[in-house]
């Protein structure tokens, strides 16, 4: 018999503005679509005008070639904490089933760090402003991860230097 889980929690509200700009990947869970020897991962986020916000993560794969993705994030039912994304093209969002969920679970009050994941547990991403993060704050949203249920057995720690895949390197 399968244990019953409490649901995942957001944070109510985000502001768009502030969360805006470049986070690193410090850590996740391992995910299909992205390669689990991924280095240097960061995901700049862009506000649009219509209330969306433009994802664009990139990383070095693990045949060190830059790899870029863009997406498009919206609020859900007006609850900023609780984002849906696509990364399909944009002439293609309208099939279903092709957004996922991207909640705010925790976030420090100067936007310095934030714990992300998804209400079915299969998705967590730990981001941070700078490359490094210190211990103490990266146990302190590790444990509200695992307050929230989330299996970290399987926790993926990218390797992060600093280094970024520029607009240059990805036209080479």
């Amino acid at each position: 018999m399968s244990e019953d889980l409490p649901a995942v929690t957001a944070v109510d509200a985000i502001d768009l503005a502030r969360y805006s700009g470049l986070w690193y990947e410090l850590g996740r869970l391992p995910m299909k679509w992205e390669d689990a020897k991924a280095t240097n991962i960061t995901a700049e986020y862009t506000p649009a005008d219509d209330g969306t916000i433009t994802v664009d993560n990139r990383c070095f794969g693990d045949d060190k070639k830059p790899t870029q993705s863009i997406g498009h994030a919206r609020p859900v039912d007006g609850v900023t904490g609780k984002l849906r994304v696509s990364f399909l093209p944009e002439f293609l969002r309208w099939v279903p089933f092709t957004e996922g969920d991207y909640w705010v679970l925790k976030i420090e009050p100067d936007y310095t760090t934030a714990l992300v994941g998804s209400p079915d547990r299969k998705n967590l991403w730990l981001l941070h402003r700078e490359p490094e993060i210190d211990d103490g704050l990266k146990a302190e949203y590790l444990a509200e991860a695992t307050r929230q249920r989330f299996d970290l057995a399987n926790w993926i720690t990218p390797v992060q230097t600093g280094a970024r895949v520029t607009d240059d390197l990805l036209k080479k």
